[in-house]
């Protein structure tokens, strides 16, 4: 082999390398939608991984984004989102309505909404976000509150995986 073409291999490596490298993340953002009264919930997660982490819990080979894909395939979602993701509001654990998702290139988008919410009456809102920390060691849920004018965000891991925003 030549030396320029050793050279080139020599420079390409560390690119290659940090470019197969798989970041672990979601991210959630929580709004408020005073025309509802409800707080709303959108949550991006990667494709890929909910099918890994769907196989893994329940054995559940989702086929995600294919014309294979099977018809229970909302409630395992649903199953596992209700499992891994909690809402409280001034310590009393909120259920939420889990109202779909759509694909976004290799990205799933959940949708969800607890309603009948006075945010008059709020003090905290806590969130607890598991995703996917089960099966990934470097996994990050990014979380973004915007409610009554106040921003927050956190970033939760399987350590910490809990944020609390006062209002």
């Amino acid at each position: 082999m030549g030396t320029y073409k050793k050279v080139a291999l020599l420079l390409l490596l560390p690119l290659l390398a940090f470019g197969m490298h798989k970041f672990y993340v979601s991210v959630t953002n929580i709004t408020y939608s005073q025309k509802d009264q409800a707080i709303q919930i959108t949550s991006r997660v990667f494709i890929d991984d909910l099918e890994k982490v769907l196989e893994e819990r329940y054995g559940f080979n989702a086929k995600l984004t294919t014309k294979d894909e099977p018809a229970q395939t909302d409630t395992y979602i649903e199953k596992y989102l209700r499992t891994k993701f909690k809402l409280f509001i001034d310590g009393e654990l909120k259920d939420f309505e889990y109202l779909g998702r759509k694909y976004d290139n290799d990205v799933v988008l959940f949708y969800l909404e607890i309603e009948a919410v006075d945010l008059n009456k709020i003090k905290t809102i806590e969130v607890q976000n598991q995703l996917l920390t089960d099966l990934f060691d470097d996994q990050q849920n990014v979380v973004h509150f915007k409610i009554k004018g106040v921003k927050k965000s956190f970033v939760l891991i399987r350590e910490n995986d809990k944020g609390m925003l006062n209002l």
